[in-house]
């Protein structure tokens, strides 16, 4: 390996090619690197399988450069010059995309658990004989508390460290998904589901900013096309996996299966990621913003999700659309005014930051629409068991997944707007033959797929693109904060979705409970065809916005080079 003249002591550039075979012997060096601490003495007792003398790139904080090869790091760990005994996994070549790895192992987890959610809502309205419109709030309290705690958990993680955030998360979701098994009641299972999703919201809320710090600029997207790929591999997994539980083993063990995922998460967060620096800002934490985001996200998205059951003109409506404006005001107030605000609503100011994440809340309201809707359609038309109907749906994010990566390193070479638009696109062409054979008739059932498929693909090519060129917009010292940005839009949306999917799911079948039990199936598939209608209409504007935006906006990075990125 060629070393570099110069030395940083902030960041190291990945190297410029990492083969499987280098990754699998890093693999070997790191476990044999990370074996049990001598009691006496606190360091690391090490046995190395090889005599390796391959040069090692320095890690990635403060630290001064370490040794350079395995042979000289053993030796400097046994003496107590290097930092024992966990840190001594980042002198290898490829611990930045253990990095990587770790926080897709979250991403993957937390996407299993949001789709697996879709598919029991079909049985949880028969299982609690409960309005869609109650039902519907299984999985929207998840995403309102990912929405309301991602930025509140990013600036604690500036303050605190997000290697401790980001385990803790293990933990707690371990917790709540443990507890969501043993629910009695709907009101119980929402309760729990909050636990779950604070959980959830460490490891959403620090993610992305780990993978940028750990990566430099000329692989950010492809970085971000694997965590993509790993929340498109949770999604692909979680149709299927959950209908297989649904007809086997009860809608409970859907919780349940998230515990060896979590633990296994939980025990490689604490060895492989790296102590992060913390934030020398000396504002202090905003206690007002924290207290205000999640009842004015909470009023918003009741306001949407009841507006069928209340009535437009129902005091109960109009009340809490009032709510939700003066919490907002305030919000928006609160974060203009304060020293160390939760959101820095400054960025707004960026055209491609303001731009990009309104097409970001667009896109994943479509997609998850789509999650949302299809599950009653083919379980209540088609007659699928819900192992039949997970495995239908799951095609969507499998060929997501699929094009994830290739939506990054397009984003590389190409910047953001062809990608993004391009993608968005595919999605109208998607959903137009969604709405089409989408009919209940059994002989259409392969093009239903096929525009899942064709769906998938367009949100394949979009996501990855679009959060990397939101990341690029911002500056080095507001990298945190922008990635609890995205994480609320992307949440708010996936929440919009969801909400507007049951309005006008409810709308169409003509019930103020908004039941779909006992539905003829005719009107139940009109009903599912406007919802598709609308979510059309919604990556339509997605593509526009992605049009219209900058398409090569200049920063500085995370590392303060200064480079020009997508």
């Amino acid at each position: 390996m060629r070393r570099s003249g110069r030395q940083k002591s902030t960041q190291v550039p990945w190297t410029s090619k990492v083969s499987a075979r280098t990754f699998a012997s890093d693999a070997a060096c790191a476990m044999s690197l990370i074996i049990p601490i001598c009691p006496a003495e606190h360091r690391l007792r090490i046995r190395l399988a090889s005599n390796h003398r391959r040069a090692i790139p320095c890690l990635m904080t403060e630290a001064t450069p370490g040794p350079l090869s395995i042979g000289a790091l053993r030796a400097a760990v046994l003496e107590g010059r290097e930092p024992p005994p966990l840190q001594a996994v980042a002198r290898l070549a490829s611990y930045r995309w253990f990095v990587v790895a770790t926080v897709c192992i979250g991403a993957c987890m937390g996407q299993l658990d949001a789709s697996m959610t879709q598919m029991l809502l079909p049985r949880l309205e028969r299982e609690f004989a409960a309005r869609l419109s109650t039902v519907s709030w299984v999985a929207i309290s998840y995403l309102l508390t990912l929405a309301a705690f991602a930025p509140i958990f990013g600036r604690l993680a500036d303050l605190i460290g997000r290697k401790l955030m980001y385990t803790s998360g293990f933990l707690i979701f371990l917790a709540g998904s443990t507890l969501c098994g043993f629910a009695t009641d709907l009101p119980m299972l929402i309760a729990f589901r909050i636990l779950q999703a604070t959980g959830a919201a460490l490891l959403t809320s620090n993610g992305i900013a780990i993978i940028v710090m750990a990566v430099g600029p000329e692989e950010r997207g492809r970085a971000l096309g694997l965590l993509s790929a790993a929340q498109a591999v949770g999604l692909g997994a979680g149709p299927a996996v959950g209908g297989l539980v649904l007809d086997t083993l009860g809608w409970q063990w859907a919780f349940w299966i998230n515990v060896p995922v979590g633990l296994a998460g939980a025990v490689l967060g604490w060895l492989v990621l790296p102590r992060s620096s913390l934030s020398p800002d000396t504002g202090g934490f905003d206690w007002r913003g924290a207290i205000l985001i999640a009842p004015a996200m909470t009023a918003v998205m009741a306001v949407l999700n009841q507006l069928h059951a209340w009535g437009p003109t129902s005091p109960a409506l109009l009340g809490c659309l009032l709510l939700a404006i003066v919490l907002l005001v305030l919000f928006i107030r609160t974060e203009r005014r304060a020293a160390a605000p939760l959101l820095d609503l400054h960025l707004l100011g960026k055209p491609a930051f303001l731009l990009g994440n309104m097409s970001n809340f667009l896109s994943y309201a479509a997609l998850f629409g789509v999650f949302f809707v299809i599950p009653f359609a083919l379980v209540r038309v088609y007659h699928d068991s819900e192992l039949a109907a997970g495995l239908r749906l799951s095609i969507l994010p499998v060929v997501l997944g699929l094009v994830a990566p290739i939506g990054g390193a397009l984003s590389d070479r190409l910047g953001s707007r062809v990608p993004t638009f391009c993608g968005m696109l595919i999605c109208v062409v998607g959903l137009a033959l969604l709405y089409v054979f989408l009919d209940g008739t059994p002989g259409n059932m392969p093009m239903v797929m096929l525009a899942l498929a064709v769906f998938g693909a367009g949100q394949g090519l979009f996501i990855s693109p679009n959060s990397s060129a939101i990341m690029a917009t911002a500056p080095a010292d507001k990298t945190g904060q922008a990635g609890s940005a995205l994480n609320v839009v992307r949440f708010l949306g996936i929440s919009a979705g969801v909400s507007a999917g049951s309005t006008v799911l409810a709308l169409g079948l003509g019930r103020i409970e908004g039941s779909t039990l006992d539905v003829a199936p005719a009107l139940l598939v009109g009903a599912s065809r406007d919802v598709v209608l609308m979510l059309g209409i919604l990556a339509a504007l997605a593509g526009l916005i992605a049009l219209i935006r900058p398409a090569r906006p200049q920063t500085t990075e995370a590392g303060g080079d200064g480079h020009k990125t997508a």
